[in-house]
């Protein structure tokens, strides 16, 4: 089983409206809830696709309950710390005339210690049967640990496999406990590499060098249009999968996310699961809820994914 944990979890409302104004009552044309928080995000692709998932982090409140529902529908376990607060809401406004997007985000979690040692508690336990755990996002405001460096250390510690989906602060103490995978943008890259990551060939060498630092593999998305693979021996340019219309983007990235955790739980060459997550991508770049997709999707672009050897 893949297990997900969530820190700071969330779910995702989006917005479609006809042309965004301020200090007017705008009327919706279309409007669906999505998931949110990367690692969640993961298990929700993964239910779809039928791939066994536990989700387990922090949530409070009724958007808790509205989150975990979520997440049965589509299959996923469940096994919650509830804390103080609220799990958020994000709120996506598509203006479908300028082709513009926005997130209104809330940070609403109130973690105190003893949730933490809860944490901990179940998921020492849920490791017993993980096949690959995924994990990353923010951290609530106020949980003052990186919680990300213990989730991956004590994974790492049982040979499990980690595929890690963080920024900012949290990510470079993260990578000292050698999670397997981390999948940067280019500027979560460039704060890494403490330089701008500008070409492919920046992007190479930046995580050419965490790969011989920290033995972890990075997969960095470049943009609209491209992600590269650094592998232990192989690398590959990987141009996104052509769809008839860009929906929304809210998501994508974790539809990659997913395909790696894929392929770390299977043991499968992370081709696999690249192939996969590529896939994933690009089917929820074609429907309006956050990291959503469906199965029919993703089987159709999977044959179409090119993975270009690099170097």
């Amino acid at each position: 089983m893949i297990l997900t944990v969530t820190p700071n979890t969330a779910i995702d409302w989006t917005i479609l409206v006809q042309h965004f104004v301020w200090n007017e009552t705008l009327r919706a044309s279309q409007n669906v809830w999505g998931m949110g928080g990367k690692p969640a995000d993961a298990s929700w692709v993964l239910g779809e696709l039928g791939i066994s998932t536990k989700a387990m982090g922090f949530s409070a409140g009724i958007t808790a309950k509205k989150m975990e529902e979520l997440l049965h529908l589509k299959g996923v376990k469940t096994d919650f710390v509830q804390v103080e607060g609220e799990t958020r809401v994000d709120v996506h406004i598509i203006d479908e005339q300028n082709h513009g997007q926005s997130t209104l985000v809330v940070d609403t979690l109130l973690v105190k210690p003893a949730h933490i040692q809860e944490l901990f508690k179940k998921y020492e336990a849920a490791l017993d049967k993980a096949s690959a755990v995924i994990t990353g996002g923010s951290l609530p405001r106020s949980l003052e640990k990186n919680i990300l460096v213990d989730l991956v250390r004590m994974a790492r510690e049982r040979d499990i496999p980690v595929a890690l989906d963080t920024s900012g602060k949290y990510l470079l103490p993260a990578l000292e406990a050698h999670p397997n995978v981390i999948k940067p943008n280019r500027m979560e890259l460039s704060t890494i590499a403490g330089k701008p990551v500008i070409t492919v060939e920046d992007a190479y060498h930046a995580a050419h060098n965490i790969l011989t630092k920290y033995g972890t593999e990075v997969i960095v998305t470049l943009g609209a249009a491209d992600a590269l693979a650094v592998l232990k021996d192989r690398s590959y340019l990987i141009p996104m999968p052509k769809v008839d219309k860009v929906v929304s983007t809210a998501g994508a990235g974790d539809g990659i996310l997913a395909g790696i955790g894929y392929a770390l739980a299977q043991r499968k060459p992370m081709e696999e699961g690249l192939k996969l997550g590529f896939a994933a991508a690009g089917a929820i770049i074609m429907t309006l809820g956050t990291a959503d997709c469906h199965k029919a999707d993703v089987e159709k672009l999977l044959p179409t994914i090119q993975l270009i050897p690099y170097k």
